[in-house]
């Protein structure tokens, strides 16, 4: 939920500025979505690195060496984000992050089940974790539509 509302805050503001300046062609949603996802997923993929052990509980126990898919999982994120800012690299990262969402679902998955508090110190209730699912098929959505379609 976090990272939807950085996503969807983000657009706003990059669309925002590209109507007040058009030049940058960020009035165009597709332009503003993906530079939008872009820097989510470069944030969130830097994270990896800076706190990687804020995200090595989430990796479900039958997964080998939490951290180094921790480690991995974050590299993805800084390339495929830094991906969508390129036309020549656009769709290989939007497919690249797509898959990487599907990857990292059974994380998620085992954060609800075991009703685990999600990275960032947000609250381990429930109906908060549990909710985090639902924002995955956005999340492919939102790739598809910035870069894909």
């Amino acid at each position: 939920m976090a990272f939807f509302l950085g996503l969807s805050s983000l657009f706003g503001v990059l669309w925002l500025v590209g109507w007040l300046v058009p030049t940058t062609g960020l009035h165009d949603s597709h332009n503003a979505a993906r530079v939008a996802a872009a820097m989510m997923f470069l944030f969130v993929g830097i994270s990896h690195f800076t706190k990687p052990e804020a995200m090595q509980y989430m990796v479900p126990k039958w997964l080998p060496v939490p951290s180094l898919l921790v480690y991995l999982s974050g590299a993805l994120e800084v390339l495929f984000g830094l991906g969508l800012l390129f036309p020549a690299t656009q769709q290989l990262s939007a497919w690249g992050l797509l898959v990487l969402l599907v990857l990292v679902f059974p994380a998620n998955l085992h954060v609800a089940i075991n009703n685990l508090p999600p990275p960032g110190g947000l609250p381990a209730k429930p109906w908060y974790v549990w909710s985090r699912l639902a924002f995955q098929p956005l999340y492919l959505a939102w790739v598809w539509y910035a870069a894909l379609g």
